[in-house]
Order: structure tokens, then sequence, then C-alpha cells
């Protein structure tokens, strides 16, 4: 099958990239830079030069695939405006691309703010209409698409895709830690961040595009909810700094930007998904992963 795929060289794309190829598919991913064509051609992988701006080439893309993975996203975080406009317009431009072909359409989502008070399941629809909301509601904008004669899936990611050179949020909250002298967590640590390592999530999506069905809402979930303090306590075992709470008043300060998501709970299943798939997450947990040294390179 011939896939393409936005964010290829990405933290997730590069892993899902090397289970398509793995499984006999013809990767041709999108590229923004140098940098990532040399990476998507060192991997085997075909490259189209663009970036998530480039709705005409994006379409092309799409249309000369007879599947598409759709990865990238901008993660500006100083303008999230932006970011879910880009968001939406891609996935809208490949949708329409796809119309009427029955080709599958996976793009990626997550399973944060989806519900409160209890884990995310696949049951749950996201609640994010709209340019305006989240993401720009682009998981219900590409689930709108199978009405049109697309095979559209959502992959709701864990908040935490772990591994080692991982440079997400895990990253982001032990460079804080180091940053501050010490491994916080907010209030008393007990809300949980869903977690899948990365080798996991990228055979997931290998999976869901060969068996998941128009419709689907994949959940890449191999940890319900590993709670903060567990987090922090490990970060600080990780590089050797003293673990404490930080207060809810303090947390934003503490943490910057970070600090609204790490002061949340994000706890979610998979079981639906890992019974559909045939999937069983076999790779380290998030503390063993930290343990191991995983994130050591970010000294």
């Amino acid at each position: 099958m011939r896939v393409f795929v936005t964010g290829a060289s990405g933290w997730i794309g590069s892993a899902v990239t090397d289970e398509l190829l793995a499984a006999g598919h013809e990767v041709t991913g999108l590229a923004r830079s140098d940098k990532s064509a040399a990476a998507l051609e060192g991997r085997g992988a075909r490259v189209r030069r663009g970036d998530l701006d480039d709705l005409d080439g994006i379409r092309l893309g799409a249309q000369d695939a007879d599947a598409v993975i759709h990865l990238a996203n901008k993660h500006d975080w100083s303008d999230p405006a932006g970011t879910a406009a880009a968001e939406r317009a891609a996935v809208r431009t490949i949708g329409e691309a796809l119309a009427g072909t029955g080709r599958p359409f996976l793009t990626a989502s997550g399973v944060a703010g989806l519900v409160q008070g209890r884990p995310v399941t696949e049951d749950d629809a996201s609640p994010f209409h709209g340019p305006d909301s989240p993401r720009g509601g682009s998981e219900n904008l590409a689930l709108e698409f199978v009405g049109r004669g697309v095979h559209s899936m959502s992959l709701r990611f864990a908040p935490t895709v772990h591994g080692t050179g991982d440079h997400g949020f895990i990253a982001i909250l032990a460079a804080v830690a180091r940053q501050k002298g010490v491994s916080g967590y907010p209030g008393d640590g007990a809300n949980r961040w869903a977690a899948v390592h990365v080798r996991d999530a990228a055979r997931l999506v290998a999976l869901g595009l060969d068996k998941a069905p128009a419709g689907a809402r994949l959940h890449a979930v191999a940890e319900e909810g590993v709670p903060t303090r567990a987090i922090a306590e490990a970060i600080g075992r990780a590089f050797d700094l003293p673990v404490t709470s930080i207060a809810p008043d303090d947390v934003p300060d503490h943490f910057g930007w970070i600090g609204t998501f790490f002061g949340m709970d994000f706890a979610a299943t998979s079981t639906a998904t890992q019974h559909l798939l045939g999937w069983t997450p076999t790779g380290p947990a998030l503390v063993e992963d930290l343990d191991a040294g995983a994130y050591a390179t970010h000294r």
C-alpha cells in the first residue's frame, strides 16, 4: 500500500514510518527541511517536500496515495489559534482529496480533556467541534468524512508517548525540574496521565491501517493513568533531585505553560482498541523508562 504520512520524521512519525516499511508498505513522508528529508530517505521512505501550510502539496500527496496518516501538528504553544487553524485546514484538505475513494485516513488526536472524572474510553465522542475548539475540532471533522466515502479513523494518543529520544511533555517536565532544582508535582499528585511507549503506539497505527473500520476511535494507551507524583518521583531519581508538592496556586509559576496540563487528570483506557486490533502493549512502562535512563540524554 502507498501511504502518505505527514509528520513522518517526527517523534511518533519516525516510529510509524519504520513499522509501515517493515510491514511492506511504501511510505512517502511530508518533509519541510533538508534534515527531515534526509532522515526519511535514510529510513527507506520517499519524500514530498512541504509543510502544513502547503495545502496544495498535501492535497497532491493524499491523491497519490492509497492511504493517509496525518500525524503532523505545529504544536506552537505561543499561538494555539494558529496551530488549530493549520490542523483543521490540513484535515479538511486531506478529507476532500479522499472523498468518494473509500481510502483509509488516520488522523492524530488525543485523549486529553475529552471527559472529566473518569478514564476516557473509545465510546466517548470528542466534545470538540468547530474551528475555535482544541485542535480545531479536527477529530470530528475527519470522522465526518466517513459520510463522504472516506475510511476515516481517529488515533487518540496518550498525553505522553515516551521512550529514548522523546522531546515531548516528559522531557519538558524533566527540564523544568533541572532548572528549578526540584522535581515537583501538582497538589497531592493524585491526578493521572495515561502513557504509552512510542513503539507500541507505532504498532497500533500500523494495525489500525490494516484492520480498523471506518469511524473507529483508537486509543494508543498502555497505562490507564500514572499518578503525577510517581512521574515526579521518577524524574527526581533520574536526575538526583529532591521531590516536592507544588501548591495549586503556584503551579503556573513553577511549571510554566505545561503546568496547566500537568495539573489535570488525563486517564484513559484502551480495552476496546486492544480487542479490536489484537494489540497488546509490550514496551516498558513510563516509570520504568525513566528509571532505565531513557531521558538521561536530556541532562
